[in-house]
C-alpha cells in the first residue's frame, strides 16, 4: 500500500465534513437549476449524514439561479445587479435544497456569511455556536456568502473565488476534519490534463493552474480551490478536490476510493 492508500483509507475517519459545491456543479450555462447532479448530492450527503457524519454545505448558485430568473442573457458586471441577482437567487437555490432534503426526512438551515463575520469577535462565535447547535439537532447547514448585502467576493478587484474562501474560513469556525471541493472537473489535472491523485504541497501543483478561470457564471477556477486548499490544510483539515458531477463522488471518497485528488493537511 503506497502512501497515497494509506492516506485515503484514513478518509472514513473524519468526522465532521465540509462540501463545497460550485455553481457549475448544479448549474446548467443558463443558470437554472440543474437537478439530476443537485438530486444526486443531495442523496449522498443524506446517506453520509445517516452514517452519522456532521455535514456542513458551502452550496453556490444563488446568482446563477438569479440570472436565470430574471432572464438576462449573462451574469451582469455592476454589483448592484448581482446583489439583486443573489437575493433573486437565494430563496430558490434554497427552495430547491428544502425540497429535496425533505424527502430525504433530512431538516436544513440557511447561513448567510460575511467576511466580516469572521473578523469579529463576538459575530464569529455567534456563527459558530448557531452552527454547532444546528449539528447537534441533527440539521444540516446550508453556507452561502452574503451577496446581497456584501461586495468582497462579487466586485472584480477583491474576488475571492466562487465561494472556495468561504469554504475555508468555515474549515477554521468550525474545526472540520475534511473539505471536499466539488468542480466540473475531476480533481487537479497536470500539463498533460491528467488528473493528480495525490498532492503533498499546494505549491507543488500551481503551476499547472491559471489565475481566475471562471465562467459566465461563477468565479471560482482551480487556482481559487488550490488557494482555499492551502489554508485548509494548515488548520490540520485534509482537502480533496474532485467532479461533482461525478456518479457517487462524495461516498466513494468517504469509502476511500482513488476519486478526485487528495491534498494531505500539515497535521500528517
Amino acid at each position: 500500500m503506497n502512501i497515497e492508500q494509506r492516506f485515503r483509507a484514513l478518509l472514513p475517519e473524519a468526522r465532521r465534513i465540509i462540501v463545497k459545491i460550485g455553481t457549475r456543479v448544479i448549474a446548467q450555462p443558463s443558470g437554472h437549476p440543474d437537478m439530476p447532479p443537485l438530486k444526486s448530492l443531495v442523496k449522498q450527503i443524506s446517506e453520509l449524514h445517516r452514517q452519522g457524519y456532521e455535514i456542513l454545505v458551502v452550496s453556490s448558485g444563488a446568482i446563477g439561479a438569479g440570472v436565470d430568473a430574471l432572464k438576462l442573457k449573462e451574469r451582469p458586471k455592476a454589483v448592484a445587479d448581482l446583489q439583486m441577482c443573489a437575493a433573486v437567487g437565494q430563496a430558490r437555490l434554497m427552495t430547491n435544497y428544502a425540497t429535496l432534503f425533505g424527502a430525504q426526512k433530512i431538516t436544513i438551515g440557511q447561513v448567510l456569511l460575511t467576511h466580516a463575520d469572521f473578523q469579529h469577535r463576538i459575530r464569529y462565535a455567534n456563527a459558530k455556536r448557531t452552527m454547532e447547535h444546528m449539528m447537534k439537532m441533527d440539521v444540516i447547514p446550508i453556507i452561502n456568502e452574503n451577496d446581497v448585502v456584501a461586495d468582497e467576493e462579487i466586485k472584480a478587484d477583491l474576488s475571492l473565488g466562487d465561494n472556495d474562501y468561504m469554504a475555508a474560513l468555515v474549515v477554521k469556525l468550525v474545526r472540520a476534519d475534511l473539505l471536499i471541493i466539488l468542480s466540473t472537473v475531476d480533481g487537479v489535472l497536470d500539463g498533460k490534463n491528467k488528473r493528480i491523485p495525490y498532492v503533498d504541497k499546494v505549491s507543488d501543483v500551481m503551476k499547472f493552474v491559471s489565475a481566475g478561470k471562471g465562467s459566465n457564471l461563477s468565479k471560482g477556477g482551480m487556482d481559487s480551490k488550490l488557494n482555499a486548499a492551502q489554508i485548509a490544510t494548515k488548520t490540520g483539515c485534509g482537502v480533496v478536490i474532485a467532479g461533482g458531477r461525478n456518479a457517487n463522488v462524495l461516498t466513494d471518497i468517504m469509502a476511500g476510493k482513488d476519486t478526485g485528488t487528495l491534498i494531505l493537511s500539515n497535521a500528517l
